[in-house]
């Protein structure tokens, strides 16, 4: 069965690529809290932030069709919680709208607050696509480990990427064997058949959850990401950091 992996372009070669892996995720961390706290009504500095990210995009090779792609299936998550803002928010009146009995105002201000939402999220799922698709995921769980983050985080993320697969494909299989062994039926059917299969599917996940850590547990894993390649500092990586935080700065104090 294929599969979309997170890291897909990681083994491309690239100045981004290069880059130490802790290096990357200080600069993609430092990218995104320079966007969070920049004020909504700051549009050319929005601005200026996609373009640097565009930048490095392009000097990665990773093509832009797919960051954009694996920001899109986040970015309606984001929709679906910022989409009540303008009718909740208080202030001067923009629109009304009537559905039936219920009467909904859209102000200035709630359409504002949603722009914010809306732009810093894409911006900093933009940024993280780029770190994850340009760092191999072991690396990153590494250079996670190097920066001192709580080892059940680690541990969590490192299970969730290894084994996702397998559930899916177990998935995969329980719909086959579904589609192949019911046809026709009302809604309800299928909803009820779909409802049972991902209960099902919980306590495999759950069971197979188990028995690998118990195995691993049985082999001597202590929770430690293990690779072949060594993290060393290189002054391309303090030049990189340097570079970033510096463009951050000027984009942030004298961009308006």
């Amino acid at each position: 069965m294929q599969h979309s992996y997170i890291d897909k372009y990681w083994d491309l070669e690239s100045p981004v690529h290069k880059i130490d892996p802790r290096f990357k995720i200080i600069g993609c961390v430092g990218f995104i809290l320079f966007a969070i706290f920049t004020a909504p009504t700051s549009f050319l500095t929005f601005a200026s932030y996609g373009l640097l990210l565009t930048v490095l995009i392009a000097l990665s090779k990773v093509p832009l069709r797919f960051i954009l792609m694996r920001c899109l299936v986040i970015v309606p998550f984001v929709l679906m919680v910022a989409m009540f803002i303008p009718f909740m928010k208080k202030g001067q009146i923009a629109g009304g709208y009537s559905l039936g009995s219920l009467k909904l105002t859209v102000t200035y201000d709630g359409l504002f607050i949603f722009w914010n939402v809306l732009i810093k999220a894409f911006l900093s799922i933009m940024a993280l696509t780029l770190l994850i698709s340009t760092t191999k995921f072991t690396q990153l769980l590494k250079a996670l480990q190097r920066l001192k983050i709580p080892q059940v985080f680690i541990m969590i993320l490192s299970f969730m990427y290894r084994y996702i697969f397998v559930i899916t494909d177990e998935l995969e299989l329980m719909l086959r064997a579904k589609k192949a062994r019911s046809i026709g039926g009302s809604r309800w059917f299928h909803f009820k058949t779909l409802s049972n299969m991902l209960g099902v599917l919980f306590l495999k996940s759950y069971k197979k959850g188990e028995t690998v850590y118990l195995a691993m547990c049985a082999r001597g894993y202590s929770g430690d990401i293990k690779t072949i390649d060594e993290m060393y500092i290189k002054k391309s990586d303090v030049a990189f950091l340097i570079i970033m935080f510096s463009m951050l700065s000027c984009i942030r104090f004298f961009i308006n």
